[in-house]
């Protein structure tokens, strides 16, 4: 049995957030931080990714999919089930995707005040 996800594992206030260097569309990067472990079910991705909709995460997982980043395996049986891995390209997303998210929780304070000043909304 795997360890299931945590339903805090992407805070709304996070720096991966607030990263605006965006790996695939704007789901695609936790996708893959979700997958980072081994593979996972739909169910199991819907309980970090609780404000992604499931039509949404279709989209996001097929486009990763045909990208070649992750590979969707179907178990067939009773109670077939779907799950979703990385691939090994998938998997080479990680260190760039580690960096990125580094280097926005570096500058945490610097993107916040800039998208306030931008919005001209004040916190």
């Amino acid at each position: 049995m795997r360890e299931p996800l945590p339903a805090d594992m992407f805070d709304e206030l996070c720096p991966s957030s607030l990263n605006p260097i965006r790996f695939g569309d704007k789901w695609a990067g936790l996708v893959i931080r979700c997958l980072e472990h081994g593979p996972r079910r739909f169910s199991e991705l819907r309980v970090p990714l609780r404000r992604v909709t499931p039509k949404v995460l279709t989209q996001s997982l097929r486009s990763l999919e045909r990208d070649g980043l992750v590979k969707r395996t179907v178990h067939a049986g009773v109670g077939p089930h779907v799950e979703y891995e990385l691939t090994p390209v998938g998997r080479s997303m990680l260190v760039p995707m580690a960096v990125a998210c580094a280097w926005a929780a570096e500058h945490w304070d610097e993107l916040l005040d800039a998208r306030e000043a931008y919005d001209g909304v004040e916190l």
